[in-house]
C-alpha cells in the first residue's frame, strides 16, 4: 500500500465523522443526554486523529499524482491549503470535545456551555470539510470541476474552446 492509497483510505473519516458527530451532538443537546453528547465527542476526537493521518499521507499522495495528466500542482495546492485549515479546526474541536467529556463525567456546570461551543466549532468544521471533500474530489474527478479550473488536457481545452466559440456564434 502506498501513500496515495493510504490517503484515500483515511481521508474520508474526518469529513464523515464530523458530519455524523454534529448530528449526534445536536441530538444529545435536544435530548439533554450526556451519553449521546459523549458519543459525539468521541467521534470528533477520532475524526481529528484521522485528520492527522490524512495530513501525514497527503504529501506522499501529492508526490505520486501531481504530474499526472489532468491533475496539476495548483488544484492539489488548493486542496492542501483547505485541508490544513480543516485539520486545525478538527484539532480544536478535539480539545473542546475532550473538555466536554471530562466536564460531563464530573457533572460540571459548564458542560452545557462546552456542548454549545463544540456545536459551533463542529458547524464550521462541517462547512470546511465540504470544501476539502470537493477540492479533493476535483483532483481526479474532472467532471465535478467548475469551468474556472484549468485543465492540462489538450483535448479538454480544445473542446472548451470549441464550445465557447459555438456559444459566441
Amino acid at each position: 500500500m502506498n501513500d496515495a492509497h493510504l490517503h484515500m483510505v483515511v481521508n474520508h473519516f474526518p469529513i464523515i465523522g464530523t458530519i455524523l458527530g454534529l448530528g449526534i451532538l445536536i441530538t444529545g443537546m435536544i435530548l439533554k443526554n450526556n451519553s449521546v453528547k459523549n458519543t459525539a465527542y468521541v467521534l470528533f476526537i477520532v475524526a481529528a486523529v484521522f485528520a492527522a493521518f490524512s495530513m501525514g499521507t497527503g504529501e506522499g499522495a501529492e508526490e505520486m499524482v501531481e504530474d499526472m495528466p489532468n491533475i496539476g500542482k495548483q488544484i492539489i495546492h488548493e486542496h492542501e491549503e483547505i485541508a490544513e485549515k480543516l485539520a486545525l479546526i478538527l484539532y480544536l474541536l478535539a480539545a473542546v470535545s475532550l473538555t466536554g467529556l471530562i466536564l460531563n463525567l464530573k457533572n460540571h456546570s459548564k458542560a452545557k456551555l462546552i456542548s454549545f461551543i463544540a456545536a459551533i466549532v463542529a458547524m464550521g468544521a462541517v462547512f470546511i470539510a465540504t470544501l476539502v471533500g470537493t477540492s479533493g474530489g476535483e483532483i481526479r474527478h474532472t467532471e465535478i470541476r467548475n469551468e474556472n479550473t484549468v485543465s492540462n488536457s489538450p483535448n479538454e481545452n480544445s473542446a472548451v474552446q470549441k464550445e465557447s466559440k459555438e456559444d459566441n456564434e
